[in-house]
């Protein structure tokens, strides 16, 4: 396949590009576009020439977002503005939490990924369990992410066919707003894992993100307080969940909860865990970095 530039040399959109985000970036990010143009571009994508993914990439839109995937585990997931791109202590967590748990079709489980995004925890979960061992639920406000964790699902080869649930793992995604006080009526109770990565950055620091995020990515992916809350601190939704799994019929015996936190944040959502949710015992997971990012409940 030839690799259109529209008449500009390369050595011209390598400067372009080191200008916005440095060289050494740079030249990787290229290596990077031209292998996606060569291999040709993701389906449901537009086609793009090296010179407008350049650009766009200049501008600052997020690299993920002009490749059109992002490697998540195993998967290779797709990736389109507004929908949160998954992140690399998002797909740590969530291959630990395998590692966790062992369903088999014996002994399946049932679980529901709150704000599930591209349906990326859900989705991996259910890649990496064996076949028949996973009913897996992914809820989302966003239209547009319920698409796109259709669409992954697709991608995936992880049907959405309830019928195939005793030979297959199965995943439904489906639109509904947590904070809801219908939002019960739609649950399959109970589930014996709950996981989500919930929007959890208080106003002050989202104000303060890198325009590559604030200018891309849903802000109701990343707001962890909705306009209509009190709260400013960034916990509101885990005050939702806690909410919801502190009624009994949500979480199955020694059900589990698995919910990513941001910087600082880990200990009081293990607090109201335990107060607010009733969940008798918590831990707290660690990043690859060093950073408290999960905190785990048990009901």
């Amino acid at each position: 396949m030839t690799i259109t530039t529209r008449g500009t040399s390369y050595a011209h959109l390598l400067a372009v590009l080191s200008a916005s985000i440095g060289r050494q970036s740079a030249v990787s990010e290229l290596t990077w576009m031209k292998q996606t143009l060569q291999k040709g571009f993701p389906k449901r994508f537009p086609r793009l020439d090296l010179e407008a993914m350049v650009h766009r990439r200049a501008k600052g839109e997020p690299l993920q977002y002009i490749l059109g995937t992002q490697p998540f585990g195993p998967l290779n997931l797709l990736v389109r503005p507004p929908v949160l791109i998954p992140r690399p202590e998002t797909e740590d967590w969530t291959i630990k939490l395998t590692n966790f748990i062992s369903p088999t079709p014996r002994r399946p489980v049932s679980v529901l990924d709150l704000c599930t995004g591209s349906g990326c925890i859900p989705l991996l979960l259910c890649h990496l369990w064996p076949p028949g061992s996973t009913r897996a639920y992914g809820v989302d406000i966003s239209p547009d992410a319920i698409q796109l964790a259709k669409d992954n699902a697709v991608e995936c080869g992880i049907p959405m066919d309830k019928a195939l649930s005793k030979s297959q793992n199965v995943f439904t995604p489906y639109v509904a707003d947590i904070r809801d006080d219908s939002f019960m009526n739609t649950l399959k109770l109970p589930y014996d894992l709950i996981t989500s990565n919930p929007p959890c950055i208080p106003r002050r620091e989202y104000d303060e993100l890198h325009p590559s995020v604030k200018n891309f990515e849903d802000p109701r992916a990343l707001l962890g307080d909705p306009p209509d809350t009190e709260s400013r601190d960034g916990l509101s939704f885990y005050r939702f969940i806690a909410q919801l799994v502190s009624q009994k019929e949500t979480l199955s015996p020694d059900g589990l909860v698995a919910l990513e936190v941001g910087e600082g944040q880990a200990e009081v959502v293990q607090k109201i865990l335990r107060e607010r949710g009733g969940m008798r015992k918590t831990d707290i997971w660690l990043d690859p970095w060093g950073n408290q990012r999960v905190v785990i409940a048990r009901a």
